[in-house]
Parts: C-alpha cells; structure tokens; sequence
C-alpha cells in the first residue's frame, strides 16, 4: 500500500482523516446553528452572535479542513489506485454531493449574514441530517470497500 508516498503513507492517511473528522464536526454544527439563528430576530445581539459563530466555524475549521481532506485523499487515491474499485466511484459521487451541500451551507450563511434567510427552522433541522447519512455511506463504502 506504500506506492509513491512510502513511509509518509500513513501520515497521510492519519492527517486526512483528522481532516473529514473536522470537517464533518462542523458539518454537524452549522446547520443547527442556522436552526437556532432562525429563532433570533435579525439585528439582535444573538443574531449577529450567531453570524460570527458560522462565519468563524465555516471559514476557519470547515473550508480548511475540507481542502485539506480533499487534497490528501486525492494523494492516498492515486497512492492506492482507487479509481479501479467500483466502490470508489460511489464513494467519490457522495463526496461530490457533500461537497455542494458545503458550497449551500456557504451561501446560506450569506444570506444569514445579510439578514435575508429565506429558509425555515424546518429546513435546516432536515439539512442537518443530510452529512450524517452521507458520511455513513463514505466510511462504509471506504472501509468495506462492497464492491
């Protein structure tokens, strides 16, 4: 399993997965965020306490980590030659879905910090599921490697 990254191979691995563990943790919280944000009334002191806190955990653990995830599970695919499995093509599409849902949660804040949500408590208490379900069908399809 060493290919072109040798010893470094498992430094990889461990970092790239404090990474998706990081990103997921934020993947979890903002969309309650947003859930509790909606309850506030735009331009209260918990309202603009809310939008430093999404723009903070988005900006500063969610957008680094998720490049970082991305970055070293490319290396580790072409280390492993995962485009041969056809797990990895199902893997690789629920990454790319978790990824736009992060490109959503992005614009949500926006909008958020505009005072212009237009989306309601319901939503982003559905929208908080999502990542959870796909990460289950990631770490499975990475792990068990069905097919």
């Amino acid at each position: 399993m060493a290919g072109f990254l040798g010893e470094a191979y498992l430094w990889v691995k461990a970092v790239h997965i404090l990474a998706v563990i990081s990103w997921m943790a934020g993947f979890l919280y903002l969309p309650r965020l947003f859930v509790y944000h909606c309850q506030a009334e735009p331009g209260s002191v918990q309202s603009e306490t809310f939008k430093v806190m999404e723009r903070r955990l988005l900006r500063g653990i969610m957008n680094p980590s998720m490049i970082l995830a991305w970055g070293l599970g490319l290396m580790l695919m072409m280390n492993i030659e995962a485009w041969h499995g056809g797990w990895f093509h199902v893997k690789a599409s629920l990454l790319v879905v978790l990824t736009v849902l992060h490109m959503m949660a992005a614009r949500w804040r926006k909008a958020f910090e505009a005072d212009a949500n237009r989306h309601s408590e319901r939503f982003y208490r559905i929208m908080n599921e999502v990542p959870a379900v796909l990460m289950v069908g990631i770490v499975v399809l990475a792990v068990v490697k069905p097919f």
